[in-house]
């Protein structure tokens, strides 16, 4: 046999794609497959000197052309490319069959057709997604393969929550139909918008094969091809393209049982270099416009950090102190920066007085809550990057009173702590005789990109 390899995975395959589907290309190429169409490819080099070459007993060509045992069609079909069969020919011609404009519509192209010569498939035909066909298939075709199937209610509503929905885009400003919440909804509506809905478009790509001379009867109509494209551009082919793959059979039903094989191929057109470039371009450009918008947005007011330079933004708090002798206590405190290559603002206060605290007991310590927040900024600039040059770290300096009756102060304690250089959270105790407790918020990345919080 010529054909011994058939492709018997027809099921469907999943592709996305970004460009505009109404690019999509696909040729079908049908052909019946009788026995006669065995032989007569057979080389003359394998019939025995016993046998006679039938070549001699084919049957010669009909008025029309074509040779009822080996019909063949190939035709390239675009999206949503309406090709029509016998049977609308034949119906549509009647005027009084033309219910809607869409069956005008077809009307006119077909008058067209017949005027310009008429169709260019006999057998190959499509069912768009405006075409009664695609509703009455969709609802029509069974979940398994039980003889007396009842569709369940999930099937009848994803039969009827189907598509025309990605082209409806609201008016600007204009104002909403339905209530974005339903504060008390009924029975009847949870079970109306419970399910899912994907916006899809479908389009069967069909072929007649009923007997030569005799097309044009729904009996005789196959799907090659079922294509589904939804709005987020994934596109559902059943069954899958060809390719190196076998071709698909179709053995036809009734007393003339008939063999068919058939093929599809993507056949789209791959964008062409000068295409690419030219869409390089204007995504360079879209790009250059969007981040001059931004910076538009931002202004020319926002401060940069010099480059090669570390910025140190640090957010801190006096949260307690406990365990001192007296009461009403304050903290006294300063920042010292490194003499080299540490800098910061002239408006800049890098120390802080606390407001006085009463104490309150707590277990047995008396504890003075503050929480007092203070905030500094500085930067780091050196361009010596060795091992031997590394840098010295600011430092806290915390210096604990308190206020007796005749407002005269008294120094409780002294502590110092360096400012973590290791980014974490962590919980800072100045060692000053006793305790005083600093929590650090602190900054430190470039101001070119956003800052992010640390706690130390």
């Amino acid at each position: 046999m010529a054909e011994a390899i058939w492709s018997s995975d027809t099921g469907e395959a999943v592709y996305r794609s970004r460009d505009p589907v109404r690019n999509l290309r696909l040729r079908v190429h049908l052909q019946r497959i009788t026995s006669s169409n065995y032989l007569h490819c057979q080389p003359a080099a394998q019939l025995g000197k016993d046998l006679i070459d039938l070549a001699t007993f084919r049957p010669h060509p009909t008025a029309s052309g074509h040779r009822p045992e080996e019909e063949e069609e190939e035709v390239v079909i675009g999206w949503q490319e309406k090709l029509f069969s016998q049977f609308e020919v034949d119906l549509y011609q009647n005027e009084a069959a033309c219910q809607s404009p869409l069956d005008h519509q077809y009307r006119q192209e077909i008058l067209k057709l017949e005027d310009s010569g008429g169709r260019k498939t006999r057998r190959i035909f499509t069912y768009t997604d405006s075409d009664r066909y695609t509703n009455l298939e969709e609802h029509c075709q069974k979940m398994t393969t039980a003889a007396s199937e009842m569709p369940s209610f999930l099937v009848e509503r994803m039969a009827n929550v189907r598509r025309r929905r990605q082209d409806r885009r609201g008016t600007e400003g204009g104002i909403l139909k339905s209530r974005i919440v339903t504060w008390e909804p009924s029975e009847e509506f949870i079970r109306n918008n419970h399910v899912i809905n994907t916006p899809l478009q479908t389009m069967y790509i069909m072929a007649d094969l009923g007997p030569y001379g005799k097309l044009g009867y729904k009996k005789h109509e196959h799907v090659l091809c079922t294509l589904k494209v939804d709005s987020n551009g994934v596109i559902t082919v059943k069954p899958d393209f060809t390719g190196s793959k076998g071709p698909y059979r179709i053995e036809t039903e009734g007393e003339k049982q008939e063999l068919w094989k058939y093929t599809i191929d993507n056949v789209s057109s791959l964008a062409q270099p000068e295409e690419e470039e030219r869409e390089q371009r204007v995504f360079k450009d879209l790009y250059g416009r969007h981040k001059e918008y931004l910076n538009s947005l931002v202004g020319t007011d926002f401060e940069m950090t010099t480059p090669g330079a570390l910025r140190l933004f640090v957010n801190g708090e006096v949260v307690s102190a406990q365990g001192y002798e007296y009461d009403n206590l304050y903290v006294h405190f300063f920042v010292e920066l490194p003499t080299s290559n540490w800098s910061s603002p002239a408006f800049q206060q890098l120390s802080g007085i606390t407001q006085t605290c009463a104490t309150k007991s707590w277990g047995m310590d008396n504890v003075a809550y503050f929480s007092y927040p203070f905030t500094f900024e500085a930067s780091f600039l050196h361009e010596d990057e060795s091992v031997d040059a590394l840098p010295e770290w600011p430092v806290l300096y915390c210096e604990v009173l308190s206020l007796d009756f005749w407002q005269r102060y008294r120094v409780e304690g002294y502590g110092a702590v360096v400012l973590p250089a290791t980014p974490g959270p962590s919980w800072s105790q100045v060692p000053s005789g006793r305790g005083c407790g600093v929590c650090w918020t602190v900054w430190r990345d470039s101001a070119s990109r956003v800052p992010f919080k640390m706690c130390w």
